[in-house]
C-alpha cells in the first residue's frame, strides 16, 4: 500500500515548484533591435572609360658609333652619359696617314692633267698635217687614243681624291643626332677599325616609343567603336607615379603575333626631363577623351559566389536582397555597372557580414571616400 502514496507526493512537489511568491511578475522578452549596416546609393556619374595594359620603352633612335677606318685614337670629345647635339665631335682618329693620302691623290691629278694635256697637244699638231700629208691617219687615231687614255686617267684621279677625302672625314665620327651616348669602349691610343667593334653607344630619349602589346579580343573592340582617335594612353611608373601628359599613338602592327595572340601597338610620348629610359617597363592606361555616363558603386560592396559576382541591397521595407549584376571596369575606388542595379538603389558596403537575405537591418549612409 505504501507505494500508492508516491503519486501523492510527486504532484504535490511539481505543484510546489510551479510556483511563485505572491506579487512577483515574469519579466515581458524585449525583441532584438536590427543590425545597423552602412549603405551606399547607386549613383550616376561621368567616367572616362580605361585599360591597363604593360609596355616596354623603346629609344626612337639607337645607333652604334663605329669607327669607318683603320687608325689609331686621338681623342675622345665627350662625357660619357652626356647629352651630345647633332653634329657633336665625338672621336678623333689620327688624321696624318689621310691626309697624306689625301695630298697623294692630288699629286697623281696633278701628273694626270700633264699627261692629257701632252695628249691634246699632240692631236691638235697632228690634225693640220694629215691635210698637207705631213702625218698618216694612223698616226692621228693614235694621238686621238692617247688622249682619251688621258683624259679617263684624269677622271680616275679626281675620284681618288675624293675618296681620300672620305677616308680623311671618317677620321671624325660625329653625333649623327641629338641624344645621350653611353660608356666608350676604348682608351684614346687604342687602334680601331671597321672590325674592332662599336666605339660608343648613342640612344635619342626625347621623344621615345612606348610598345604595348594588346589582345586581338582588345583591339577588335578598339575597332568596333570606331573611334580609334577617342583614346589617349597614359603612363604610370614602377614607383606608382604618373606621367601628366599623354602620348599619342603612331602605329600598330597589320598583323597579330600567332605566339602571343596580341597586336603591337606603338605610342610616342615627350621625354624631355629624361624619366623614361629604353628597355623600362611601364603601365599604360588607355583611357577615352571624352567622359560618358555610368551607374557605379563601391568595390568594397562586390561579393562573388560561384554563380558569380552580386551584392545585397535594401528594398524600401530595408529588408536584404540579394542582386546579381554585370559589371565593367574599375574606376577609381568604384565599378562601373552594366547589368541589375537601378540608379537610387541602397547597397550594404559595411556590416555585410551581419546581414542576411530577407533579414530587416538599419540602413545608415556611408560617405563617400576622398577621390570617390
Amino acid at each position: 500500500m505504501q507505494r500508492f502514496c508516491v503519486l501523492p507526493v510527486i504532484a504535490l512537489a511539481i505543484g510546489l515548484a510551479g510556483c511563485k511568491p505572491t506579487g512577483e511578475i515574469a519579466a515581458p522578452t524585449t525583441p532584438a533591435p536590427p543590425p545597423s549596416v552602412g549603405v551606399a546609393t547607386v549613383v550616376q556619374r561621368e567616367i572616362r572609360p580605361a585599360a591597363e595594359f604593360v609596355g616596354r620603352v623603346e629609344a626612337m633612335d639607337a645607333v652604334d658609333l663605329v669607327a669607318r677606318v683603320n687608325g689609331f685614337l686621338k681623342a675622345r670629345e665627350f662625357q660619357e652619359g652626356a647629352t651630345v647635339e647633332a653634329g657633336q665631335l665625338l672621336f678623333r682618329i689620327e688624321p696624318e696617314p689621310f691626309e697624306g693620302a689625301v695630298a697623294a691623290r692630288r699629286a697623281d691629278l696633278a701628273r694626270a692633267d700633264a699627261t692629257l694635256l701632252n695628249a691634246r697637244l699632240q692631236r691638235e699638231r697632228l690634225e693640220p698635217l694629215i691635210k698637207r700629208g705631213g702625218a698618216t691617219r694612223a698616226q692621228l687615231d693614235e694621238a686621238v687614243a692617247a688622249e682619251q687614255v688621258a683624259t679617263a686617267a684624269r677622271e680616275a684621279a679626281l675620284v681618288a681624291i675624293q675618296l681620300a677625302e672620305i677616308d680623311l672625314g671618317y677620321t671624325e665620327i660625329r653625333a649623327p643626332f641629338q641624344g645621350r651616348i653611353g660608356r666608350a669602349n676604348f682608351a684614346e691610343g687604342a687602334v680601331v677599325g671597321p672590325n674592332v667593334g662599336p666605339l660608343a653607344r648613342l640612344v635619342r630619349t626625347d621623344p621615345v616609343f612606348v610598345n604595348i602589346p594588346v589582345t586581338d579580343r582588345a583591339m577588335l573592340a578598339v575597332r568596333q567603336t570606331q573611334n580609334t582617335s577617342g583614346f589617349a594612353p597614359y603612363l604610370r611608373l614602377a614607383d606608382g607615379s604618373l606621367i601628366k601628359e599623354p602620348g599619342k599613338f603612331q602605329f600598330s602592327d597589320p598583323e597579330i603575333d600567332t605566339t602571343t595572340d596580341t597586336v603591337r601597338i606603338r605610342a610616342l610620348f615627350d621625354n624631355a626631363d629624361g624619366v623614361l629610359l629604353p628597355g623600362q617597363h611601364v603601365t599604360v592606361t588607355v583611357r577615352a577623351t571624352q567622359p560618358e555616363l555610368a551607374l557605379v558603386i563601391p568595390q568594397v560592396a562586390v561579393q562573388q559566389d560561384q554563380a558569380g559576382r552580386l551584392v545585397l541591397t535594401l528594398n524600401p521595407d530595408d529588408k536584404v536582397e540579394v542582386t546579381r549584376v554585370k559589371l565593367g571596369e574599375r574606376v577609381d575606388t568604384d565599378w562601373v555597372v552594366l547589368e541589375g542595379l537601378n540608379a537610387g538603389q541602397k547597397v550594404i558596403v559595411e556590416g555585410i557580414q551581419k546581414a542576411r537575405p530577407g533579414m530587416v537591418v538599419q540602413p545608415t549612409p556611408v560617405a563617400p571616400r576622398d577621390g570617390d
